[in-house]
Formats: C-alpha cells, structure tokens, sequence
C-alpha cells in the first residue's frame, strides 16, 4: 500500500470529499488508465471518461470487478470503493442521462493516479509479469509452454534498492517473486497465460502458497498495457462468479512498473537443481500437474 498524505487519507480513508473544481483530473483527457492511490488497482480508462461538467472526474463505465458499491452512511446515495483495498473513491449515480450508458461515477482526482498508456513498437513480442509463489515453481511451468521465448526469475513491486533474494525474502520490500515472461503472440496469448497461472498456483491464500509464508509470495498480476488489465479483470470476474474456489480470489492486478532480475543462480533452478527436496516436493507435483492439463500447449521436447 502507499503511504498516504494527510488530505489523501481524509479522503481515501475518512470518505471526506475534495472541493469541486480541484482535482487534478477534472478536465484531464489524455489517454491511459486511473489507479487507486492508495493500492494501484486499475480502476477506469480513459475512454470511460467524460465531462459531467460537476467539478470532479466522472466516468459512466469501470474496468470489470474495479469497483464495489456500497450503501452510503447519508442513507441515500450510493458509495463507491475500489475493490481491492476499499478506498475510498466517492459515488455513483444513475438517471442524469449525461451519456448513453445513464450513469455517473463521481470520483475524487486525489484518490486516483493516472498513467497514460505509450505504444511499444520496439518488438513484435509480448510481456508478462506474474507471481504466484516461488518463482521456481512459475519459471519450470512457462518454460514449457509453445511461444514462450524466454522466462526469467526476478523481484517486482518495490524499488532496487531491496531487489535481491535476502532482502525479498524478510518479507520487508514490497516486492513479489515473480516471472517476466517474453512470448510470441502470434502462437500464445496473454489470456492463455493466465489460464495456466491460474491452475499453476492458490489465488485464494493472501500471502502464501503452501509453507512458502509471505507477502513475496502473494498471487500478482503486474499488467504491462490496458489490454492486459482488461483480460485479467475479465477473468477474475468470470472465474469469481463460476466459484470455481471455495474461497475469494486475491490475486493483486497492478499496473507493471519495472522488473529486477534474481541473482543468476535462479536461472533454471527446476532443470539444474531437479533432485533437490524442494523440487521433488514443491516444484515438480505443480510441472506435471499443468504438463497434464495443458498437453497441446507444451513444446515438443528438445525445444
């Protein structure tokens, strides 16, 4: 989480409301995607946005599962929150048929970060960063898979500073193990991705994944364009309302910022260290269970 200034906590926390006509994105129109502040959950697109002309960011769309309604403590309007940490965000109403979709969610700019969206025409490959546990386990999966090009352990969510293995693993950085996965989309997608992360790890345990304890090891989707927080969003509302888990989903969707390689003798760890107990016990059981489930998604061997 952030840490918040005064006035930010009064609002994201305290459900206070900035003064109309303030806010840094109340005529804002550049292209991108608004955060919350408080936990940099992808909230609205740019697109969603428009000029209600009430002296605060409105927007009559959300990016799917973003946002929780909540009844108001006024007893008469509705409250809303973003759904993964609660902030505070401000209300939405219905009815003013400002736009063809007949609703208003009224935001405060203090309670949003925008980041604007730039093309990347330097590669024809896509990315992706995700965690969800040991990156040993991440990295032996998606290094099996048609399309994957290349598979590298590493740190994100927290700054270089503390971007090594000692200092990850006190559970102090911020930072998650992760993988940052280069792969051809022409023969694998982002979505087809994210059907194997999901079968590869628990997205339901926060912190943890089996005796591996910690917030390094929280189940993560650092999205690295709006396409990306548009399919993950899509999923996790779709598999929440499948209940395909007993429990809630928590996996994080952040936006992607940077990605600090391990120490090189992560590299391969699964194909180098295979007889280790901790891969015999941790790694492999997860390997075959996705080889089985994913048979037509798998290189051929020697590949």
């Amino acid at each position: 989480m952030r840490e918040l200034t005064e006035f930010e906590q009064y609002v994201i926390e305290d459900k206070g409301t900035e003064r109309p006509f303030s806010g840094e994105y109340d005529k804002h129109d550049a292209q991108g995607v608004y955060h919350c502040k408080r936990c940099d959950a992808p909230l609205y697109r740019s697109e969603h946005k428009f000029n209600a002309h009430c002296g605060w960011p409105a927007f009559d769309d959300e990016i799917a599962g973003a946002v929780t309604r909540l009844a108001d403590a006024d007893g008469r309007r509705v409250e809303i929150v973003c759904s993964q940490c609660q902030g505070h965000l401000g209300h939405v109403f219905e009815g003013e048929y400002l736009t063809d979709k007949n609703i208003r969610h009224c935001v405060n700019s203090v309670s949003m970060v925008f980041k604007g969206i730039e093309a990347n025409t330097a590669s024809t490959n896509g990315f992706a960063t995700l965690g969800g546990g040991c990156f040993w386990c991440l990295e032996a999966i998606f290094s099996q898979l048609k399309g994957v090009i290349a598979v590298r352990s590493g740190y994100s969510g927290g700054d270089g500073t503390t971007a090594n293995y000692k200092a990850v693993c006190s559970g102090q950085t911020h930072h998650a193990e992760v993988v940052h996965i280069e792969f051809d989309e022409a023969v694998i997608g982002f979505k087809e991705l994210l059907e194997v992360f999901w079968q590869s790890h628990d997205p339901t345990t926060l912190n943890r994944q089996g005796n591996d304890v910690g917030p390094q090891y929280r189940s993560v989707i650092f999205a690295h364009n709006a396409e990306q927080i548009d399919i993950a969003s899509e999923m996790i509302a779709r598999l929440t309302e499948s209940k395909v888990w007993d429990a809630p989903i928590v996996t994080e969707l952040v936006a992607y910022k940077i990605f600090y390689p391990a120490e090189t003798y992560h590299d391969d760890y699964y194909a180098n260290n295979g007889q280790q107990p901790y891969c015999q016990m941790v790694v492999r059981p997860k390997v075959d269970k996705v080889k089985a489930l994913f048979k037509d998604k798998l290189k051929s061997e020697g590949a």
